[in-house]
């Protein structure tokens, strides 16, 4: 397994693996087009390519040469950086590559100069929140949106060092 920087060559690569792993997010929430058309499982190759900026860093978890995790940083200033997508292919999750994907932003937040990760979750995935918990994040808060069938949770982590 390795992890490294994308580029927009690969993209309708790593837009099919965002796609397909959130597509069971939105089978367990019974997220449709209809009721939920912003979320990430219907997320276009356009929405994804036009994220693409500076301070933007896509990364990709490979297994051989197939890309089977995807995740993203985004530099919002003064040392934070939003993490998206994080996401593994089904068959490939319980192995610890979504760990791994967490553990490697952590180090390249701290790489780049900065000291903390927010993330917005489904706020009703329990599951999600606790494994962020037990990876370091805490809860920020909680807002809901009228266009959107949940709750979205925040989370935060920071360096100790």
């Amino acid at each position: 397994m390795e992890i490294n920087p994308l580029s927009v060559k690969r993209l309708s690569e790593y837009a099919d693996v965002i796609r397909e792993s959130f597509a069971t997010v939105a089978q367990d929430f019974g997220l449709t087009r209809e009721n939920c058309p912003g979320h990430t499982s219907f997320i276009t190759n356009e929405q994804l390519e036009s994220k693409i900026e500076n301070g933007y860093h896509p990364f990709g978890c490979f297994v051989g040469e197939k890309i089977i995790g995807f995740v993203s940083l985004t530099d919002m200033g003064g040392g934070s950086y939003e993490m998206n997508y994080l996401s593994i292919l089904s068959e490939y999750r319980h192995f610890k590559y979504g760990k791994a994907l967490l553990d490697f932003c952590k180090e390249k937040v701290k790489e780049f100069g900065g000291n903390q990760i927010t993330i917005g979750i489904i706020e009703e995935s329990v599951v999600l929140k606790d494994w962020y918990i037990a990876n370091g994040f805490t809860r920020t808060g909680t807002k809901k949106y009228e266009h959107l069938p949940f709750t979205v949770g925040h989370m935060k982590w920071e360096s100790q060092t």
